[in-house]
């Protein structure tokens, strides 16, 4: 499973043509769709919006492989086009596959679902200069360091193949968040909870989320009662059964 089949490339001489074409037929022929766990149908090149759709749920996927492992930046497709795809009703969950590029085997494949994708997460790259081939493209990087750990659902995670079952239980524990519309609300409740990643542990105080007070005073300057909103937050992940409080100020991780 954890092999592309390179026979399948022979007749191709573009290498990045070559992983195109095994990283698709590889995860078409061993990922299921995470939302029902249904098998999922990679789309003709020519007709495609995103590269994958789940036909029993119609969930729509879009597949970055490479053989860089996905950390805090990752170079991803043109900004703006990113940007207007993030933003559209029609937009995709997106997968992540790692490769080794000496044997072609998959070292990580992760999904993460569409409504972790917002504005704030997208760095926009400096284009390219007047005498570049395509000249004045624009690039994006993705910011990994502002999306929480929960949003990051392994399949395959340094060669460990997950169950079935756990994978599906990962993606609904995050349905609370496509409920939440408006995207200042969910850039608070992004940062709130990386904070909380960075934290390390299950069980944390809420003064350990107030060290963080300037930080946050820094990302979101027009806010002025800093503190209130993070009890805002930690009450709203506390609903959703993210967490729960223990008491006194102490909050542990579900």
């Amino acid at each position: 499973m954890l092999y592309f089949d390179s026979n399948l490339v022979e007749n191709y001489t573009s290498n990045s043509q070559k992983v195109r074409v095994m990283s698709e037929i590889w995860t078409e022929e061993n990922i299921f769709c995470p939302h029902c766990g249904s098998a999922i149908k990679n789309l003709e090149n020519n007709k495609k919006v995103s590269d994958f759709l789940c036909e029993n749920c119609r969930e729509n996927f879009e597949q970055k492989a490479s053989k860089t492992e996905f950390k805090n930046k990752v170079i991803s497709w043109e900004y703006f086009t990113l940007i207007e795809r993030i933003q559209s009703d029609t937009k995709p969950h997106f997968f992540f596959l790692h490769y080794f590029e000496q044997n072609y085997q998959v070292n990580n494949f992760f999904v993460i679902p569409k409504y972790f994708f917002i504005p704030e997460i997208i760095e926009k790259r400096k284009p390219l200069s007047e005498t570049a081939k395509r000249a004045g493209w624009t690039g994006a990087n993705i910011l990994f360091s502002k999306i929480p750990d929960i949003a990051k659902i392994f399949y395959i995670e340094n060669w460990d193949i997950k169950e079935k079952n756990d994978v599906l239980k990962k993606w609904e524990k995050t349905n609370f968040f496509k409920e939440v519309k408006q995207i200042k609300s969910k850039w608070w409740i992004l940062d709130i909870m990386n904070i909380i990643d960075s934290l390390g542990k299950k069980e944390f105080t809420l003064e350990e989320v107030y060290a963080f007070e300037n930080d946050l005073k820094i990302l979101h300057p027009e806010n002025n009662n800093i503190k209130p909103k993070i009890r805002q937050q930690l009450q709203f992940l506390r609903d959703k059964w993210y967490l729960e409080f223990v008491s006194g100020g102490n909050y542990r991780l579900i």
